[in-house]
């Protein structure tokens, strides 16, 4: 029985969709004005392994990501660098792309940018203020904290509380409240701007915040089974997202289950361009493969913090080696491994799985599995359990090898030495094969190829 912690109310619960096997998913996307970074990496591998579970458990799921690509820092890095917000925005949100693509991300359904949504952000700014959510000052419209009785349920903060709110859109001096914040900002000098065609609403550009719940209920509809994203989203991001949709729908709540991510530092320290400690997707993947980051990343729990270090990676890649090393020799093996073993593996599997998605339970059941089915023999059923479960990790990395006609000669000179006894050149010969990546290994039923990962 899957459970899933929801931070709304502190606690695991039980899983139930709002319809039967059928799952909405979104999770906060990218905002596209520099490089996506590992802590983008950590979120966006953890949803795709809990979706790809949710899947295997044969649930139909919709997962929704948003992208922005207007905002402040946007505008701030095109005027920077004397090009346009769109060019910028598709910039870097190919670059997003590709890198999701590079971590074996494949799970996203819809990618849905804001601009392309301009006319659901508007209908939702105005729905506000006809329900008198909302007010007009001299820079846009912003929401008014004090006509949603329940902000802060999310975060666990009151209304006073907003008010160490940081966030990109709520600078003005004007607003009624400190922590209120802007749903539609007016035109200014020099910045892109929409038309509304609504006479309460001035022509402008959208704030951060309406552009997730316009999407969502395009998309999911005013109430949906799971939202995700980072832990520093809860507030004020969510918070302002529950207030908006709750007060234009009147329907509560808007997400069954919030689900958050937890921080990932860099040798012990916050990630910041500062400190000189950013790395990006891209640079990581020049040092280590998408395996490799993959399983690093779901080797400790996707609530809990993780600690981006050379030894903690070095681990993470060569944990990951003994699976391939394990896959690699039972491939074509028969089996001798009892159907005992294999389905208790499977059971364990979703187990830890199902509670709260407990991927460092997961990868002891697989590591269990392997020294169990190592002792047993392994082989072909073995491979198979692995290549299933592996279906929700994408931790695997198996290339069909082949032996190039190059190799094939040096193998055959080694066994021709090796018969004549002529042990000194069968020795130089293996020591060449090893320079290209290859392994020798002999055995009773013969030699055994192996290649250097």
């Amino acid at each position: 029985m899957l459970k899933i912690y929801n931070t709304l109310t502190r606690k695991k619960e039980i899983f139930k969709s709002i319809k039967k096997n059928k799952v909405n998913l979104f999770v906060c996307g990218f905002t596209s004005y520099d490089y996506p970074h590992i802590g983008h990496a950590k979120t966006y591998v953890n949803f795709d392994v809990i979706v790809r579970y949710l899947r295997y458990k044969k649930y139909n799921l919709f997962y929704l990501q948003n992208v922005t690509d207007l905002d402040d820092k946007i505008i701030n890095r095109a005027q920077e660098l004397n090009t346009s917000v769109k060019e910028i925005s598709r910039k870097f949100e190919k670059i997003y792309l590709e890198d999701m693509k590079s971590l074996k991300i494949n799970s996203v359904n819809k990618y849905a940018r804001a601009t392309d949504h301009i006319k659901e952000i508007i209908s939702q700014v105005k729905r506000l203020i006809e329900k008198g959510y909302a007010y007009e000052i001299s820079d846009g419209i912003y929401f008014n904290l004090k006509k949603f009785k329940n902000y802060g349920k999310l975060s666990r903060r009151n209304i006073l509380q907003a008010e160490d709110a940081v966030t990109r859109i709520d600078e003005s001096k004007t607003k009624k409240n400190k922590g209120d914040f802007c749903l539609w900002k007016f035109s200014k000098p020099n910045e892109p701007t929409w038309k509304t065609n609504v006479k309460e609403i001035k022509n402008g550009r959208p704030g951060w915040h309406i552009e997730d719940t316009a999407i969502t209920e395009k998309y999911l509809g005013p109430q949906y089974d799971i939202h995700g994203g980072a832990q520093d989203l809860i507030f004020p991001h969510h918070e302002a997202e529950i207030a908006q949709m709750e007060s234009i729908s009147g329907k509560k709540p808007l997400v069954r289950y919030w689900m958050h991510t937890g921080f990932l530092n860099v040798k012990g320290k916050k990630m910041s361009k500062s400190l000189g400690n950013f790395v990006t997707i891209r640079d990581a993947l020049k040092r280590y493969d998408a395996e490799t980051l993959r399983f690093f990343f779901i080797s400790t729990h996707y609530r809990s913090p993780i600690d981006f270090s050379e030894r903690n990676l070095v681990q993470s890649k060569n944990a990951l080696q003994r699976i391939n090393d394990f896959m690699n020799n039972i491939k074509n093996k028969k089996d001798k491994v009892s159907n005992k073993l294999i389905q208790k593996t499977n059971k364990d599997f979703i187990e830890a799985m199902d509670n709260d998605f407990d991927t460092p339970k997961t990868l002891a059941v697989i590591f269990n599995f392997i020294r169990d089915a190592n002792k047993l023999g392994a082989g072909k059923k073995c491979y198979k359990l692995m290549l299933e479960l592996d279906k929700v990790l994408g931790i695997l990395k198996l290339k069909e090898e082949k032996i190039s006609k190059e190799i094939k000669l040096l193998i055959e000179k080694r066994e021709k030495a090796r018969k004549e006894k002529n042990y000194k050149l069968a020795d130089k010969i293996r020591a060449q094969l090893r320079e290209k990546e290859v392994i020798l290994e002999d055995t009773e039923k013969g030699v055994e190829v192996k290649f250097i990962k």
